[in-house]
């Protein structure tokens, strides 16, 4: 029947008009801010960078490849590498970014740069009442205002954050089982070559 599609909106608009006044589980607005209804797990905003253990700095798990900010669309992220290694979280000298800024006034929420992440340092905030009266000021952020813990990142994303910590924990195992490998490997190919008798030099 031609229409039927909007009669069958406007009678359910009517039910939750009518049953708002009387059941709760019709409303379908809050009073916000007073109010806040809960992000969605997969809602996403903007980028922030995890990092792990207890200094935001230290812990950050961006080495500064700088493929993010290749392949931003709109190019609103700058990142000048560190000219030294220092140690992270766990003491292991690694490289960091000096400067690692978002310009959110730019950027596009395309998650590109989570995407293209090869060490899971980026990933999408849900975090959106940012509104200011200074876009170049406010909408700026440096990795000091970027940085937020993993637990943070838990809490928003519980389901992807499991997920990306068991496959950084099996890389991490994984790469522990080589180093050990190898290093048994040359213990053994010294030992051998310490018991291997010395051929005697001709004499002339």
């Amino acid at each position: 029947m031609l229409g039927e599609g909007i009669i069958k909106g406007m009678a359910e608009t009517a039910r939750n008009f009518v049953g708002s006044y009387h059941d709760a589980a019709r409303l379908t607005t809050v009073e916000f801010p007073e109010d806040k209804v809960p992000a969605k797990e997969n809602a996403r905003n903007f980028p922030f960078l995890v990092f792990d253990g207890n200094d935001p700095m230290a812990g950050l798990r961006c080495v500064a490849c700088q493929i993010c900010e290749k392949e931003c669309p709109p190019k609103c992220i700058y990142i000048v590498k560190d000219s030294v290694k220092k140690p992270d979280y766990l003491g292991k000298m690694q490289v960091q970014p000096k400067t690692f800024d978002i310009d959110i006034s730019v950027c596009m929420s395309c998650q590109i740069c989570v995407e293209v992440c090869p060490f899971e340092a980026i990933k999408m905030d849900t975090e959106f009442e940012l509104s200011t009266t200074d876009r170049f000021g406010q909408l700026l952020l440096d990795k000091h205002q970027l940085a937020k813990s993993n637990v943070y990142y838990h809490g928003i994303h519980p389901t992807e954050a499991e997920e990306v910590d068991e496959r950084l924990n099996a890389e991490k195992t994984k790469a522990e089982a080589k180093a050990k490998a190898d290093a048994e490997t040359k213990a053994k190919a010294a030992a051998a070559k310490a018991a291997a008798p010395v051929q005697p030099v001709p004499s002339k």
